[in-house]
């Protein structure tokens, strides 16, 4: 296991890289926050699913440490201090989570568990397959906390819910269980606690089986139906999220300070 880490930003073991053949498991590893969000996490993530592409690995496997997926945005992290273009910025980095999931041409199969809401329940709906542990409860908090959604959920929230339960989702904020994300499509699989990231290796096994030439164009196929016109709706997102800019309120993906999604 190896720290992924980006040039000009600090070692800390935020994302974890592995290899089990040709099989790449990125880990999100701050289990003392819950995984939560932090702009350094959002580039180490990136730059790991970037790594995973370039070294020829067949299938990703996306998961967390500890007890939960991730928690959202990291609400003690202390709120900088950036005007309209650095803001800018730190959005489109957000948003590049999504756009090099969807860009790549090898599977990512996410296994999650505890918490996955906010960013984390938006990298799950990236991801081409999910496997959830059975207590895994998902939300999108954001409009709790005067914030909207970020990752292309306003075009794939739909896509895979239907918009009247999506509509739904977004402005009431409910949690959800892993079993009724499963109805819903959301979620492949749902296996008992502790093996999602077994279940999730098995899956990445049966795709080893199939032609990667064929995986791939299933995928780009698939994405690119769907996606028409996503690139517009990253950047709608942007332009949403510049709205909340400076009002005050933590960032994107945010979970609220009550409960168990306290971060």
């Amino acid at each position: 296991m190896v720290t992924v880490t980006e040039t000009g930003h600090t070692g800390q073991d935020l994302v974890r890289y592995e290899t089990l053949g040709p099989v790449a498991v990125i880990e999100l590893h701050r289990p003392d926050r819950l995984n939560a969000v932090t702009d350094a996490v959002n580039r180490q993530l990136v730059a790991a699913l970037r790594r995973a592409v370039e070294e020829d690995a067949r299938v990703i496997v996306l998961t967390g440490a500890g007890r939960a997926f991730c928690s959202g945005h990291d609400l003690k992290e202390p709120t900088a201090t950036e005007g309209p273009l650095a803001a800018r910025e730190r959005l489109e980095r957000l948003q590049d989570v999504t756009r090099t999931i969807k860009r790549s041409p090898v599977p990512v199969i996410a296994a999650v568990h505890g918490w996955a809401v906010g960013a984390g329940c938006e990298w799950t709906l990236a991801c081409d397959l999910v496997v959830a542990a059975e207590y895994t409860r998902f939300s999108f908090p954001e409009v709790e906390v005067g914030l909207t959604v970020t990752n292309g959920v306003s075009q794939l929230l739909a896509a895979v819910l239907g918009p009247q339960r999506a509509k739904y989702l977004l402005m009431t904020g409910t949690v959800f269980t892993a079993e009724e994300a499963r109805e819903w499509g959301l979620v492949n699989e749902v296996v008992p606690a502790g093996e999602q990231r077994q279940r999730a290796l098995a899956l990445a096994g049966k795709l080893l089986e199939k032609p990667p030439v064929s995986l791939a164009l299933a995928k780009e196929s698939l994405d690119r139906g769907l996606g028409a016109g996503l690139e517009e709706a990253l950047a709608m997102e942007v332009d949403l999220s510049m709205r909340v800019v400076g009002t005050g309120t933590p960032g994107p993906g945010a979970v609220p300070r009550h409960g168990r999604r306290t971060t």
